[in-house]
């Protein structure tokens, strides 16, 4: 680093603990290092000595009145991999413009509340996963060995199972599915072309739902956008409309053959949005 000065970041079965992991005097990482490398490496006027452990917890609710819990203040774990990171940003993306909607005084009953039903579940998946992950990196027996080379081979070897996991990892997985909705209702939309310079994602930073027609004519009364004619994703098969909220996700979705009827479906779905 910068300044001749070096960073040791290590694991330590003896160090994860649940609760409170304490101070990291020198003298302890110094034993540790001579332990696992044989010499302290000549180390000495620490900048920053910390300790972390795997004190995995979740809010039990992440919104009480007007109190609202995001990020590491709705859960928190063992470090590792970024996910915390991901999983915090979507949250306040989530609760973004639900709040933004409340405090202007459009947002539909229950929007809101809609927070806390939608990210708790992502943010236990989460628990889950990295507790899983601390298992497999904390754990030196000859059983998490063999379960770690199985797992390394089955990443390098199986596309598909290396996609889902990268999925998982990432938050990219998180839906909200509807009861009675299209499939698509509640995934995470693509960034789909629009035309040769702007995607889908350049539209959704203002912060506003976006209308999109799919089907390559002028069906829809309301303010769309129409995907490029060639803009066809494996996961969309049949679409013809949808919308997607300001976080991404899919809002409605609707694959109707019949053009006043899709429109009439537009309508009751933009509608929907706005008190």
């Amino acid at each position: 680093m910068p300044g001749g000065v070096h960073r040791i970041v290590g694991g330590d079965p003896e160090g994860h603990r649940t609760g409170r992991p304490g101070e990291l005097p020198l003298e302890e990482l110094r034993a540790k290092v001579v332990r696992i490398a044989g010499r302290d490496f000549g180390m000495r006027d620490p900048k920053w000595l910390s300790r972390f452990g795997n004190a995995a917890r979740q809010a039990a609710r992440y919104r009480q009145g007007r109190v609202l819990l995001a990020g590491d203040a709705a859960h928190m774990h063992y470090p590792t991999g970024g996910v915390g990171m991901n999983v915090g940003i979507q949250d306040a993306t989530n609760l973004g413009w639900k709040l933004a909607s409340t405090v202007l005084g459009t947002a539909p009953e229950g929007l809101l509340d809609s927070y806390h039903t939608e990210r708790h579940p992502v943010g236990a998946e989460l628990l889950l996963s990295t507790r899983a992950q601390t298992a497999l990196m904390s754990t030196y027996t000859p059983e998490t060995t063999a379960l770690r080379t199985v797992l390394g081979g089955l990443i390098a070897t199986v596309p598909e199972f290396s996609r889902e996991l990268a999925r998982r990892v990432s938050g990219l997985s998180a839906a909200y599915p509807a009861a009675g909705g299209h499939p698509l209702t509640g995934r995470r939309a693509p960034d789909l072309a629009l035309d040769r310079t702007t995607g889908l994602f350049a539209l959704l930073r203002p912060g506003r739902h976006v209308l999109l027609d799919l089907t390559g004519r002028d069906v829809l009364d309301e303010p769309c956008h129409r995907v490029a004619p060639d803009e066809r994703r494996a996961e969309w098969p049949g679409v013809r409309a949808a919308l997607v909220r300001p976080d991404g996700h899919v809002a409605w979705a609707s694959d109707e053959t019949d053009d006043r009827a899709l429109g009439d479906q537009a309508r009751e779905a933009v509608a929907a949005t706005r008190r």
